[in-house]
């Protein structure tokens, strides 16, 4: 049995901590709230704040994890580079953890060092420093934090006059005490992917069927599988999905995002760990879901292949108030629709737009995909997020 750290306990975590137990895991969820979704099923708790490195140093030597798995984005990742010295596993890896949790760090590793194919971009410290990475990018853009988490920051700049709101939408969104932002001219997309890519430690790179989404505010609204792509893309996509993994390093699951164009594909940007876009994958459409994929490859057991079992679609399902202690009407009118499920994460708190959990449908392979997300997209409808 090991001992695992799980940095971040919001939904995705929840699902992982269940795959891992079932495989007789020992788990502590750390999350900066108390009674947040992974911790309701996790063996103990710890609340702190993530971004001060001496209270997650005071952590790591009180429970001494043999594992340490990063869910969110605010956190001291460089602390991780002492704890791979100390002997414990980061999953993926240290290098990884810190690459990614920072837009700047992949983006220029992805594109200068590994030549991967990526929309223009500029970066910006200030106000002033935006005003001219918008004139060498061009407008119409995209502005993000560079870090910040499910879209929280993001804005499309159409006009000059947009620029001082996406300023400040951008500090007021991201993570942590980072103030740089990234400006990425827009790039002429048809569709856009997220590929699912698993690295092992003693075997092969595997890739999961791709999933199209839907985004609003820079949040995915509904996501599908498998998504319609051309051979010839998806093989360009896991050719640069399998080159920047490695680079990377380490095992786990990452959710790596790709654009599809008429001039081919574009490296957006990667997640080392599941990826909101793959709860699809709770609706059965794998032989294993992202989690138990993700829990195979942490703890070094085999994954000897990843098959497409149905096609699947997952839509969220929102709150629109602030409040605590949300009860959920319409389950029961919902949960009496065919080949579907409804799954509510546990969080205690609402705000508007906050993702409280999800609806799932599936059908047999080959279905109509588009029915299949209607049909999603109608039973989350039904469900409504209430306050007590």
């Amino acid at each position: 049995m090991k001992k695992i750290m799980l940095l971040g306990s919001g939904e995705l975590g929840k699902e992982f901590v269940i795959a891992v137990k079932r495989l007789g895991q020992y788990v502590i969820a750390v999350d900066s709230y108390n009674d947040a979704p992974a911790q309701q099923v996790a063996d103990e708790r710890e609340v702190i704040n993530m971004l001060d490195g001496a209270e997650l140093d005071r952590i790591v030597a009180k429970h001494k994890p043999d594992i340490i798995v990063p869910e969110i984005e605010a956190i001291r990742t460089e602390r991780f580079y002492d704890y791979e010295e100390q002997g414990v596993q980061v999953v993926p890896s240290a290098r990884a953890a810190n690459f990614t949790m920072n837009r700047k760090a992949i983006r220029d590793l992805a594109a200068k060092e590994l030549g991967l194919k990526t929309a223009k971009y500029e970066y910006a410290n200030s106000f002033d420093e935006l005003v001219a990475a918008v004139k060498l990018v061009g407008i119409p853009c995209v502005v993000k934090p560079l870090m910040s988490s499910s879209g929280k920051g993001q804005s499309v700049i159409k006009t000059e006059a947009d620029i001082p709101k996406s300023w400040e939408y951008a500090q007021a969104g991201k993570r942590g005490d980072y103030t740089e932002v990234i400006a990425e001219a827009f790039v002429k997309f048809n569709s856009e992917i997220t590929l699912l890519t698993v690295t092992q430690k003693n075997g092969p790179t595997l890739f999961c069927p791709p999933i199209g989404h839907r985004q609003e505010r820079g949040d995915y609204q509904e996501s599908w599988q498998p998504a319609e792509i051309n051979t010839e893309h998806l093989k360009e996509a896991q050719l640069m999905a399998e080159k920047v993994t490695r680079a990377l390093t380490g095992a786990g699951i990452w959710g790596v995002e790709f654009f599809l164009a008429d001039d081919g594909v574009y490296f957006s940007e990667l997640s080392p760990r599941p990826h909101d876009t793959g709860m699809v994958t709770l609706a059965g459409t794998q032989n294993f879901s992202e989690f138990e994929l993700h829990a195979r490859a942490v703890l070094g057991l085999p994954i000897p292949e990843v098959t497409l079992e149905r096609a699947g679609a997952s839509a969220v399902i929102l709150a629109d108030k602030e409040g605590s202690r949300p009860v959920y009407s319409g389950l029961e009118k919902a949960m009496a629709s065919v080949k579907s499920d409804v799954r509510v994460f546990g969080k205690p708190v609402t705000r508007p737009y906050r993702r409280m959990a999800v609806a799932l449908t599936y059908d047999k392979v080959g279905s109509n995909i588009d029915a299949v997300k209607q049909r999603a997209i109608e039973i989350a409808a039904i469900v409504k997020v209430e306050i007590e």
